[in-house]
């Protein structure tokens, strides 16, 4: 049991092209229902915060895209709803952190929430203020997180929500018909394995270059 699922979360990260095929083969127009789960859940469980690095994210997005190119999705309904759940997301995730943040943040179990990705999130949160909540959404683990420690310092409901819909439709939509327009490029398609290996390098440079720039420190 444990084998296949781990599996398929190491066949999502790296082929999620294959995996959203099969979907699509088996469930039909069921895989939107999938889809809006996965991206709610990358941007909204904070609890589950610990299995975001197993999640494609971007590499997802702009593989719907090029999937939406070869008519496998429909583009104007799996954008707008996977902005939708992104910000549902979000706002499920600052309203934890308003009514929970204090007692999770100062508590000394984890809870399913690495104190190291915290901390990490808490030092991005205070290096780039509000716009951090547009900037996480193209950092994996950190975009968990942000909205989470919005609610918990109190960032003004209005302004994270604003913040919040320009991240998600960034987020979304740029690299969504980015994936939908390259799909038009034959060479994309050939080499799409090293272009999702690409996505999640540059998607996760930032959190590389921090966890190297804490070691040094500990040094």
């Amino acid at each position: 049991m444990l084998e296949s699922i781990w599996s398929f979360l190491l066949d999502f990260v790296s082929k999620p092209d294959q995996v959203l095929l099969a979907i699509i083969e088996k469930y039909h127009n069921w895989v939107y229902v999938f889809l809006f789960l996965i991206i709610f859940a990358e941007t909204g469980l904070i609890i589950a915060s610990f299995l975001m690095p197993f999640l494609p994210g971007d590499a997802l997005i702009f593989t719907i895209g090029l999937l939406a190119q070869e008519g496998s999705l429909n583009i104007y309904l799996v954008i707008p709803l996977l902005i939708f759940a992104a910000i549902l997301g979000d706002n499920l995730n600052y309203y934890v952190g308003k009514r929970f943040g204090d007692y999770i943040m100062n508590s000394e179990k984890d809870f399913f929430i690495k104190k190291k990705h915290l901390e990490k999130a808490k030092d991005f949160f205070d290096k780039n203020g509000k716009n951090s909540i547009i900037i996480a959404r193209f950092v994996p683990v950190i975009r968990t997180i942000v909205p989470f420690l919005c609610g918990s310092t109190k960032v003004k409901y209005s302004t994270f929500l604003s913040f919040s819909m320009i991240g998600a439709f960034l987020w979304v939509g740029v690299i969504g018909l980015l994936g939908y327009n390259l799909g038009r490029i034959q060479w994309v398609k050939d080499n799409l394995d090293y272009m999702i290996w690409g996505i999640i390098i540059l998607a996760n440079i930032p959190l590389i270059k921090q966890l190297l720039f804490s070691k040094k420190k500990e040094v």
